[in-house]
């Protein structure tokens, strides 16, 4: 009875929001998201295959690219969906079942992509500090387990969300602030107590981006204190020139991740389009980006894509 009782205080779906004061744009707007999701899918799938073909791709580097290529690619399938059903076909509604399997997704992968983030740090400071030994430090096997290690941790640092969700009760709006669903986002419209829930997402952010983000931070100071030990600035030049794909990763992950937060936790004065714009610019930039940084630094992607393109040109030419 107890339990009956506590489903008719939850919701049977939420309605998501597209971008506020721009609905009779949607269709025109479905056009270039559709396009960013394209590239972000297609883009990622070239990094792969990529990877997966050429034998001079087949050490740690490239490994930790093709999981961040993944995590982007599951971080973009995930948020698919709904955001196309609203801008595509003006359908606006997720059930709330729906809802935490979404949100679960999109914050594992979050965790997984800060921590292959940190895993790629932890390879560049092994290229530089001691290059002779990169190879037998950096194994096939302890990269596989580096990439066990990163999704368990993010897969149980998230299993507990769906769960403190579901036994609150929901029984005044509906209406989330997004196109997808955020833990922070469904937890404000609650009607009891959201301590638990605040105090797990503050724990659960320590635990996974702010000590990835702080064990970036020192990879780097290594980093730097290492080149600077290089006798010649040509070889200075050449060892940090191998972490400028890196660095970008990382600003590009976390700078719209630190907005989100800061938006959320101090933000609740702005307007929504602010929150709205912020929470699709933490989504959809780091999938999209991320390919287009590595394609400019990897000859080899380069090359894959000018052979994918003319392909397609000469199938089209000769249809």
């Amino acid at each position: 009875m107890a339990d009956h009782n506590h489903s008719q205080f939850q919701h049977l779906y939420f309605v998501l929001t597209g971008i506020p004061g721009l609905e009779q744009k949607y269709y025109w707007m479905a056009f270039p998201l559709g396009a960013i999701y394209v590239i972000a899918l297609f883009g990622n799938g070239i990094i792969i295959s990529t990877i997966k073909t050429e034998s001079s791709l087949h050490i740690p580097m490239y490994y930790f690219l093709c999981m961040l290529a993944f995590a982007d690619m599951g971080l973009t399938v995930c948020t698919l969906p709904s955001m196309l059903g609203i801008f595509w076909f003006n359908y606006k509604f997720i059930s709330f079942d729906g809802c935490l399997i979404q949100m679960y997704f999109i914050h594992t992968i979050s965790a997984t992509e800060s921590g292959v983030l940190v895993a790629m740090a932890f390879d560049r400071v092994v290229a530089i500090w001691n290059p002779l030994r990169y190879g037998t430090i950096l194994t096939n096997g302890v990269v596989c387990k580096i990439g066990i290690l990163i999704l368990s941790r993010a897969a149980c640092a998230g299993l507990p969300v769906p769960f403190l969700i579901k036994r609150l009760p929901f029984y005044r709006s509906n209406i989330l602030s997004h196109s997808f669903c955020l833990h922070q986002d469904v937890m404000r419209l609650a009607c009891a107590s959201t301590r638990v829930n605040s105090l797990y997402g503050l724990i659960a952010v320590i635990f996974t981006m702010g000590s990835d983000s702080l064990s970036i931070l020192f990879s780097y100071v290594f980093i730097l204190h290492t080149v600077m030990a290089i006798a010649s600035g040509e070889g200075r030049l050449k060892a940090l020139n191998t972490c400028v794909s890196h660095i970008c990763a990382v600003l590009i992950f976390y700078v719209p991740l630190i907005g989100v937060s800061v938006i959320h936790r101090f933000g609740k004065h702005l307007s929504p389009l602010i929150h709205v714009l912020m929470a699709n610019a933490f989504i959809l930039v780091p999938p999209v980006l991320n390919p287009i940084v590595y394609t400019v630094k990897t000859k080899e992607i380069r090359k894959k894509i000018i052979q994918i393109f003319v392909r397609t040109k000469i199938t089209t030419t000769g249809a």
